[in-house]
């Protein structure tokens, strides 16, 4: 915001710079998406923002539901209700609802009681309330439940209260008979959650939580090849990633897909440089270790090697989607944690620095002392603050 703080600044903006100033922050493609919808509403809707939550999810590239009706509502005042992880979580144990509340039955549920409790004349700061309560009061594994304002309203916070009055006469598990009558045999809202009731864990027996399935696992050879340089110092090689797909368009070391122990796994790596940088010496390829790095659905293990052109002829001519970076570039260039832990495998493997540590820093001295601009923007903005009254706290939570 400091560096695009309009959406034509961020329109006119690169790429390359959008995922530089995004590099160590996850989820790269919020990053792209940004600048993709900064430039369709500057180059195709006339530089004005869509202003519903209908038109910001079909117009805007990477906006779903949730954020479209958080713009909407927010932004621009339109009563539009918001369903994020945090709502899912207090409306689960308002209503007590144990069924899965990743399922479309529980889904549509909360969305429709998200839109019967928004407020017409303020709804940005009703969705922001019930996120905030989320976040701070009705959390996951403690919740405050004496400082919540809805605990009268609470059903879950009533069937604990009654299982503890009642204690062995009330059977574990059932709900209110009001609550069902509706229904043909059993509710389906009401299904139990997926372990049986525990009365240490209070309310939060709520929501359910929602299977998930393990990432999958991936194997990657990747090499740190450094050549030594003049002005600068010694320089490393680094290719672009695809346009599309996981850590698109940002910067990597070169790499091959690899079985978990193939043994033509050197061989194709090898290739693989030599086709980005011309003929190499393959004996100096060394093994280094690996690193694990998990993504939200892919398990990643980077099998790491070095390669140090010592000696040689500096390379100075690459194909395109290739560039040659100090290391003091490549702490700030465009690329993601995992290639940085690779990094560390490789500096901890060098004379001079530290042997193999997981506490190796990850950069020189002199580079430890210039952060990333994204992480100095982000270390900025979560800087601690303490607000002196209520109203400092509203508009901190704003």
């Amino acid at each position: 915001m400091q560096k695009w703080p309009t959406l034509q600044d961020l329109a006119s903006a690169s790429l390359e710079e959008v995922n530089q100033l995004w590099a160590g922050l996850g989820y790269y493609s919020r990053g792209r998406r940004l600048q993709e919808g900064a430039r369709k509403v500057v180059e195709e809707l006339g530089g004005h923002m869509p202003r519903t939550a209908e038109t910001l999810q079909q117009l805007l590239p990477g906006v779903g539901r949730y954020t479209a009706g958080a713009i909407a509502s927010i932004a621009f005042g339109q009563a539009t209700g918001v369903v994020d992880g945090n709502v899912v979580r207090v409306l689960c144990r308002v209503r007590a609802i144990g069924a899965d509340p990743s399922s479309t039955l529980v889904s549509q549920l909360l969305w429709s009681l998200a839109q019967q409790l928004v407020d017409p004349v303020r709804p940005g700061d009703l969705n922001q309330a019930a996120m905030e309560l989320g976040a701070t009061v009705c959390t996951p594994q403690h919740p405050r439940c004496s400082q919540c304002p809805v605990q009268s309203l609470c059903r879950a916070h009533q069937r604990v209260e009654r299982e503890r009055l009642l204690g062995s006469r009330s059977p574990p598990g059932s709900p209110d008979v009001e609550e069902c009558a509706p229904h043909a045999g059993p509710c389906q809202l009401c299904a139990p959650p997926t372990e049986p009731w525990d009365p240490t864990r209070g309310v939060t027996n709520f929501p359910r939580k929602a299977g998930r399935r393990p990432p999958r696992e991936e194997y990657s050879a990747t090499c740190v090849l450094e050549q030594p340089g003049a002005l600068g110092g010694p320089r490393i090689l680094l290719v672009q990633r695809p346009s599309s797909g996981l850590l698109a368009g940002l910067w990597q070391f070169p790499a091959v897909t690899a079985e978990p122990s193939g043994p033509q796994q050197r061989e194709a790596l090898l290739r693989e440089l030599q086709s980005w940088a011309g003929p190499l010496p393959a004996p100096r390829l060394r093994y280094l270790g690996q690193v694990v790095h998990t993504f939200s659905h892919i398990k990643l293990t980077y099998q790491v090697y070095g390669l140090a052109l010592e000696g040689q002829t500096p390379v100075t001519v690459v194909p395109p989607g290739a560039r040659w970076l100090t290391r003091e570039e490549f702490h700030t260039a465009a690329v993601s944690t995992a290639m940085k832990k690779v990094f560390r495998v490789y500096e901890g493997q060098q004379p001079g620095t530290c042997k193999g540590s997981k506490r190796c820093p990850m950069s020189t001295p002199s580079s430890r002392k210039k952060p990333s601009p994204g992480q100095q923007l982000l270390d900025s903005f979560f800087r601690p603050h303490i607000p002196t009254d209520a109203s400092s706290l509203n508009s901190t939570a704003q």
